[in-house]
């Protein structure tokens, strides 16, 4: 892809698509901006913000975590965009939230000391198909109805229901190319800069050709493990796997035993 057609399509994106957003989000106002309006806190503030590509990330590739938000209380909050339906939301998101507060508890941490998680989704589908722009996921007991804390909660919102509250307003901003509501000042102006700045640009351009690399990457990567898996299946010298694939070889392994049992 040229630098012109890098730039073309810059011009196309739009906050939800994630190579846009994890941009967006390494901006902590406009995460801050983001949060208060979905939370509906607008003392809320975020001290620290680590994205997929940071060097900072300490969850890896195999964990998918767009913007982890360190909140001023001490709350972590994991922001998702998802343009796509076809997978388990919920499921992911509980996932996500157990790899989040693993990482973020030290061994002999007592339980009551366990950070606070939230996992804000936001998405392009209304995958619980009741008409509403935003849902608050929190557990009850179920005989007496009375709500539990246990430290976790889930917040998913999309952008095909307007119920024009600010959450709406917000919501159709993520599905712009060009941003101008001026109830998100913080967004509009990182957006604009993103978009038409040669600053701006040049960084969005970087971000594409690492992503395009990682893909590359990962694609290659993908396609030894199926060697080796393949070469198991045929009874080759685990030796002489290792020797041709090192890397993958206890990846391609451990799939091939799952497959066997």
């Amino acid at each position: 892809m040229t630098l012109e057609e890098r730039i073309e399509k810059i011009k196309d994106l739009r906050p939800i698509d994630d190579v846009f957003f994890e941009v967006l989000a390494q901006d902590k106002e406009v995460c801050e901006e983001i949060l208060r309006t979905i939370m509906e806190d607008d003392s809320l503030t975020v001290s620290d913000v680590i994205v997929q590509s940071s060097e900072r990330n300490l969850y890896g590739r195999s964990v998918r975590l767009d913007a982890l938000c360190t909140l001023g209380s001490g709350m972590l909050c994991n922001v998702e965009v998802q343009r796509s339906n076809n997978d388990d939301h919920l499921r992911r998101a509980r996932y996500n939230a157990s790899v989040i507060t693993a990482k973020a508890t030290d061994v002999g941490t007592r339980f009551e000391n366990i950070p606070e998680v939230y996992v804000i989704y936001i998405s392009e589908f209304d995958f619980f198909r009741k008409g509403r722009t935003i849902y608050h996921i929190e557990k009850i007991i179920k005989e007496t109805e009375t709500f539990v804390d246990d430290g976790f909660h889930e917040i998913f919102v999309n952008t095909s229901v307007d119920d024009g509250t600010n959450i709406s307003a917000l919501m159709r901003c993520m599905t712009q190319k060009e941003v101008n509501d001026s109830h998100f000042p913080k967004l509009v102006n990182r957006v604009k800069f993103l978009k038409t700045s040669e600053g701006g640009k040049r960084v969005m351009c970087e971000i594409m050709e690492n992503m395009i690399a990682e893909a590359v990457s990962e694609a290659s990567n993908e396609a030894n493990t199926k060697a080796v898996i393949n070469m198991l299946r045929l009874k080759v010298d685990e030796d002489e796997i290792r020797k041709l694939y090192p890397a993958e070889f206890e990846e391609g392994k451990r799939r091939f035993l799952e497959e066997s049992n």
